[in-house]
């Protein structure tokens, strides 16, 4: 039986960064656009994090009766390594997906944007079929793409429209930039399991650019986060505060850039989670001060 430890672990917190950072910048524009209500980021944060810690398990559930996580270095995997029964694992999936939903009502009860709703659901179905079904996406190498539009794009958006009830420019570069370093995490994730995933037949989009293909990835999703950033500054001067979270991204770029494979490249996960959180405060903490001096 998982150790409360383990299965915390299991839960990937460092993942994590990838549901806070898009709330902060959607709350961020909702104020840049006049409106913020600190009351719905809570509820957004509820659902953006009870939504990775699901899909981080169901991932483990279903890469772990697949056998495809069972020569994997990297954090704990609970199904693959035996150490807890599926059916547990896949329980905890739904219990974390069916807690987003009850806070997306919430949220969507209160704030009167009941289009949000529809989108809920979706985001609870991709979350599933990630890894899961007869078919996961996840599979054919649309990983990046799931993590881009629902931890990027689905989640800041739908965080500032919440509290605004319209959406900004300002909101969409930062949804794309928080979304590029989110799939920046997994891209980083899937280079380091390259070998094993070619042996299980799991074909990520790291399998199918190969090894320098998926390093220039990571690269160029870091170099569109600083553009988003830069652009921003047209709304908001003091974003460009975000620029300042570079240097944690450093030991990522040192690692990915200079050929790190296996056990090396687990830290890069760790750091470029880090440059997001990190990008997500700065930009909102520039904001606050650029409000406060201008």
């Amino acid at each position: 039986m998982a150790t409360l430890n383990q299965w915390v672990a299991g839960a990937r917190p460092r993942t994590l960064p990838a549901a806070v950072a898009p709330v902060l910048v959607g709350t961020t524009a909702a104020g840049v656009g006049g409106r913020h209500v600190i009351g719905y980021a809570v509820l957004a944060l509820a659902i953006a994090l009870a939504l990775q810690v699901g899909v981080n398990y169901a991932n483990d559930y279903s890469d772990g009766v697949r056998g495809t996580d069972a020569e994997r270095v990297g954090p704990v995997r609970l199904v693959g390594q035996g150490l807890a029964q599926p059916a547990n694992v896949k329980l905890a999936a739904f219990a974390a997906f069916g807690f987003a939903a009850l806070a997306g009502l919430a949220l969507v009860g209160l704030s009167g944007a009941w289009w949000l709703l529809p989108i809920g659901v979706l985001c609870v179905i991709a979350a599933w079929k990630y890894t899961g079904g007869d078919s996961p996406y996840g599979y054919r190498g649309l990983g990046e793409v799931f993590v881009f539009v629902f931890f990027g794009l689905v989640a800041t958006l739908g965080t500032q429209y919440s509290q605004l009830l319209s959406l900004t420019w300002f909101g969409l570069l930062g949804a794309v930039g928080v979304g590029a370093i989110a799939s920046a995490i997994l891209v980083a994730n899937n280079l380091r399991d390259i070998p094993t995933d070619e042996v299980a037949g799991k074909r990520t989009l790291a399998v199918r650019l190969g090894d320098a293909g998926t390093r220039r990835l990571w690269l160029g999703l870091i170099v569109v986060s600083v553009l988003c950033c830069v652009a921003m500054v047209a709304f908001a001067p003091w974003a460009l505060a975000g620029l300042l979270a570079l240097p944690l991204a450093w030991p990522a770029a040192r690692a990915i850039t200079g050929g790190a494979t296996g056990r090396d490249l687990v830290p890069a996960l760790g750091a470029t989670g880090l440059y997001e959180i990190g990008y997500a405060v700065l930009i909102t903490v520039g904001v606050i001060v650029g409000s406060l001096v201008g």
